[in-house]
């Protein structure tokens, strides 16, 4: 099960991006974000597809790992694209079915929430596949911590972010496991028509949901008994240090922003 669970899995390859500040990937992906809902043009999404396509390519990894990062959400893309194609009626129609008809503007709007979508899952997937969940955590912490200020408790967000990547393998393999031990009853998912797959998954809730607060209540215990403190001073056994790469990292965002609202 862990060989098909992509998010938030590192691959390490010694590449240049793996070596950046955690802090510098996550303001990034921000950037990287906001430059995606500036694009308004196939010009600037076509320099934004170039642009991802090239530092993910950098990182060494295989581009069939961004791609199955997206697989999941593969029918939402196909639901977006429905209603943007059957919601929006500006330009020429295109297509008359009966009452309904598919103009430009829908087609359009369609396929450019698709692209724009596919590349924010693909591209920040990125983030995860280049930092380790403790390494993420600590840029994330480093970030927040001038909100510190305003009463922010930015080590308390990052636990339960921790603990929350740490718990979705854990839960992924715990239905597994139940769903192989109904199969050795009987009741076989792949076996069963759409109906009755339902059903049983919707009686696989309970049980899956006992288990995690199951295993919640093992993780409190265990970590009250190593003695942990909520908001208690801790040292840091890695400490982030800020380069002159992290700052070309960070520049190429601010450029390519420029470079796609001139478009």
């Amino acid at each position: 099960m862990n060989e098909k669970l992509i998010i938030g899995r590192s691959i390490e390859t010694g590449s240049w991006v793996h070596q950046l500040d955690a802090r510098a990937k996550i303001t990034g992906m921000l950037l990287y974000v906001a430059v995606i809902l500036l694009s308004r043009s196939w010009m600037a999404m076509a320099l934004l597809a170039i642009f991802s396509i090239a530092v993910m390519a950098s990182t060494r990894i295989p581009l069939k790992y961004f791609l199955k990062a997206a697989k999941p959400l593969r029918y939402l893309m196909l639901f977006i694209f429905i209603v943007q194609l059957l919601s929006v009626k500006t330009g020429e129609a295109v297509l008359t079915l009966g009452s309904w008809s598919i103009y430009e503007g829908g087609l359009r709007l369609g396929a450019f929430s698709v692209i724009r979508m596919f590349f924010l899952i693909t591209f920040t997937a990125l983030l995860t596949f280049t930092t380790t969940p403790g390494k993420l955590n600590q840029g994330l912490e480093g970030i927040l911590a001038p909100f510190k200020k305003f009463g922010l408790k930015p080590d308390r967000i990052t636990l339960m972010i921790s603990i929350s990547l740490r718990f979705i393998p854990t839960i992924l393999d715990e239905s597994q496991i139940i769903m192989k031990a109904q199969a050795s009853r009987g009741a076989d998912l792949k076996e069963l028509p759409l109906k009755e797959k339902g059903r049983m998954l919707v009686s696989l809730l309970v049980p899956i949901i006992a288990s995690a607060f199951r295993r919640a209540q093992d993780l409190v215990y265990s970590m009250e008994a190593r003695g942990f403190r909520m908001d208690a001073p801790r040292s840091q056994y890695h400490r982030l240090r800020w380069g002159i790469f992290d700052t070309i990292f960070i520049t190429m965002f601010i450029v390519m922003g420029i470079a796609v609202a001139l478009v």
